[in-house]
């Protein structure tokens, strides 16, 4: 670069060369609750931050939990996640963690106290969605659910079928169309 000469900002070079990681905001999905899915239909999501150990965050970046029995309750205003499966870390020693203690969520003051409200009305409870790793940072995805009837849940299936079936006559009438 000479001297004198215009350079626009963003073609300058940045000061302070730290090891800055991109804040694009990409999901590493760990782990999903699938069945929850089915079982509740879902009212409303929330992001929550989770209090892990160093095991813990190890075994969860090898890809390694299990939400399938996991569940949230409310006790003094604090959220925690019940029941979540992180298996022991295989390089750790004596330091490992227990695979199914009770891990604290952060969440916002208004959050919890919206959740624990709500999940005092019958039929409400706050179930695990998925944990992932979000700009390095593990988070998991909870939400405040209402349980399915047994019919309910048949009709969803149905939906999803009846969806699927439809798409795949709307892509072979397609393909005839072009004449493949």
């Amino acid at each position: 670069m000479s001297k004198g000469m215009y350079v626009p900002k963003e073609s300058q070079p940045k000061q302070g060369g730290g090891a800055a990681k991109a804040k694009d905001g990409k999901r590493k999905i760990v782990a999903q609750n699938k069945k929850a899915r089915h079982d509740y239909a879902i009212v409303d999501t929330y992001e929550a931050g989770l209090v892990l150990t160093g095991t813990e965050v190890k075994s969860l970046r090898q890809g390694r939990a299990s939400l399938t029995d996991g569940f949230v309750q409310i006790d003094g205003g604090e959220a925690w996640l019940h029941n979540a499966h992180i298996p022991e870390y295989s390089q750790g020693t004596w330091t490992n963690h227990t695979v199914r203690r009770k891990r604290k969520l952060l969440l916002h003051r208004e959050e919890i106290d919206k959740l624990e409200s709500k999940s005092e009305e019958t039929g409400h409870t706050i179930v695990p969605l998925a944990l992932y790793f979000k700009d390095g940072r593990a988070k998991a995805e909870i939400a405040l659910a209402r349980g399915k009837k047994e019919y309910d849940k048949r009709q969803t299936l149905r939906e999803k079928q009846d969806r699927r079936e439809s798409d795949r006559a709307i892509a072979a009438a397609k393909r005839k169309q072009r004449g493949e």
